[in-house]
């Protein structure tokens, strides 16, 4: 079925994203919790500004999207590097518009979601389909990481919008968005839209990740566990970094054998 989210039904040497496991979802939160606390880490506790650490992980995101677009097949280790500094950039941007420019957090999360819905039109409109299946041309590539970087933009609107102008806090953030993905996946397997759910999910893994990060590096005094940017990114990075490693051998035993 062309719109199911398994793409196991093509040869991973064809489909230029990752597999939709559960050890993608959890590789897919972790990043979404570091693009919150290295952005931070960097830009705050390492001194170096918003300004220098914009432009340097701007600089880094083009390059690797540029080696992503250009390898022939699904690199495991450059796909989730992409998807890391996706999550950093993403979070920066929605940051600038909210603390530089002074843009309301409702504007912002609106903002993005036209822009998503957007990208997801044209994508259609020009492929008649949003299924991750069969991601093996330059032109679903560059709708497909345009719609990945409008995910998390807009899940790092809706995150803050959620903990701090409606005031949930990071503890309750955390469970509200968790649940709404349990949702999603529910009604994925009680039969609706996989592309639909899988895309909601993944919209909705931002602001999970926003919220934990927030949770775990703010200090007990802000309703957090003061583990701080630092620490929370090395853990988080050290967990994604062993889950890839994993996931790429399986992905090697399993082309030796076919």
């Amino acid at each position: 079925m062309q719109n199911s989210i398994h793409a196991s039904a093509y040869p991973a040497t064809i489909n230029k994203v990752p597999a939709i496991t559960l050890g993608f979802w959890l590789i897919k939160v972790l990043t979404t919790t570091v693009g919150e606390t290295v952005a931070d880490y960097l830009a705050v506790d390492a001194g170096f500004g918003q300004t220098l650490t914009r432009t340097v992980m701007g600089l880094l995101l083009v390059t690797a999207l540029t080696a992503q677009l250009n390898s022939r097949r699904c690199l495991l280790a450059l796909y989730w590097v992409s998807v890391v500094l996706v999550s950093i950039v993403g979070t920066q941007i929605t940051d600038a518009l909210t603390d530089g420019l002074g843009v309301s957090l409702y504007v912002s999360t609106a903002a993005f979601s036209i822009l998503l819905i957007a990208t997801f039109a044209a994508w259609y409109r020009s492929e008649g389909t949003l299924s991750i299946n069969r991601i093996d041309t330059r032109r679903r590539e560059v709708f497909y990481w345009t719609a990945i970087l409008c995910t998390f933009a807009l899940g790092t609107a809706a995150g803050d919008l959620a903990t701090e102008a409606l005031a949930l806090g990071f503890q309750t953030g955390t469970i509200v968005f968790g649940v709404l993905i349990a949702v999603a996946a529910l009604a994925y397997r009680l039969g609706a839209s996989p592309v639909l759910t899988f895309w909601i999910a993944y919209i909705l893994t931002r602001p999970l990740g926003a919220a934990m990060g927030d949770w775990l590096t703010q200090s007990p005094e802000y309703g957090g566990l003061g583990l701080g940017a630092m620490w929370t990114s090395v853990i988080f990075l050290s967990v994604i970094t062993a889950l890839v490693g994993l996931a790429q051998g399986r992905m090697t035993r399993e082309s030796s054998l076919a």
